[in-house]
Parts: structure tokens; sequence; C-alpha cells
């Protein structure tokens, strides 16, 4: 089904939640998507920051990583209960259990990347925390433990490797 047939009969909550691995895409496809179906577009990771009034990669430093899931998890929440359009949640989201609970009956596509251009896309972006250090087997890692619960969770899945401008499409049913 394509998401514009979708829309019309979406009730309370986001029309679509994107998930997947640093560097799939989900922030700016997530933007492309919103754009082209004109709802508004929110990102997890943002709204952390802007009730924190730190980048995730501060919180990381200053409180840890368990610090800012806490606050991630909050997030989501809150995005899950408010938004109506499409949101993007953080890579790390859907390892709590919770999360994955609050996903249950909403259109949850997970943008799939390859490892190659996962690591191409966040290169040596120190803005990402988990990412500091090998960011090519930091990813691996990441993608090994994830990958099983993204697609646990996913009501759809978009491989994102190669041209983005496909993904917009593909999520769209074009």
């Amino acid at each position: 089904m394509a998401l514009d047939e979708s829309v019309a009969g979406q009730g309370d909550g986001p029309v679509l939640i994107l998930i997947g691995s640093p560097g799939a895409g989900k922030s700016s496809v997530g933007r492309r998507v919103a754009e082209a179906l004109g709802l508004s577009f929110t990102d997890t990771d943002a709204l952390v920051e802007g009730a924190s009034g730190m980048s995730v990669s501060d919180i990381f430093i200053t409180y840890g990583e368990d610090e800012f899931r806490r606050r991630e998890a909050e997030a989501v929440s809150q995005a899950l209960e408010q938004q109506s359009g499409v949101v993007s949640l953080g890579g790390g989201a859907v390892m709590r259990e919770e999360t994955r609970a609050r996903l249950l009956g909403s259109r949850v596509v997970w943008l799939r990347v390859s490892l190659a251009d996962a690591a191409n896309r966040v290169g040596m972006n120190t803005a990402r925390p988990l990412l500091l250090g090998n960011v090519r087997a930091t990813l691996s890692g990441l993608l090994d433990q994830r990958n099983p619960v993204y697609e646990e969770v996913a009501t759809d899945v978009v491989d994102t490797s190669g041209l983005a401008d496909a993904v917009v499409g593909m999520v769209r049913g074009g």
C-alpha cells in the first residue's frame, strides 16, 4: 500500500515512523517524505537536544549513554503521543522494550542500509558519539545488534543503500 493511500485513514499519532541505524537517512529522508506529503517532520534527537539545551554528543560526554537513553525515551514517548506527521527515531531508540511496545499498531519503516554506505555517510562525524574511534567496526557491531530489532518492529523495509532520491519514491509507493 502506498503511503498516500494510508494517510487518509490514519488516526492519532504519527502517519509514519522511521527507524534505522546511523547513516540510514532517517532525518534527510524523513524531511523529504514529510515535505512531499505536506506533513510535519519531527526528529527525536532534535527533541532531546531542545529539551536539554545540549547536543546529543554533549549529553553522552557529560552524563553518559544511560542518561541520554532515558531522555531519548521521553522524547520518543512525547513524539508518538503528540506528533501527527513523520517521526524519525534515533538509531538506538528501538532497543528499549517500552519504545518497541509503543510502536505496535503504527506504520514503522526501517530504512535499512549496508555497512559500507552507512560508514561512508557518517564518516568521522563527531556528532555521533557512539561511532567515535573505529567507525566501521563500531557501526558493524551496532548493525549486528540492532538489525534484528529493526526487523522485528518494522511494518515496511526500504533499503537506502545507493540513491537517496529513490527512497522517497519507494516510501510513497511511487
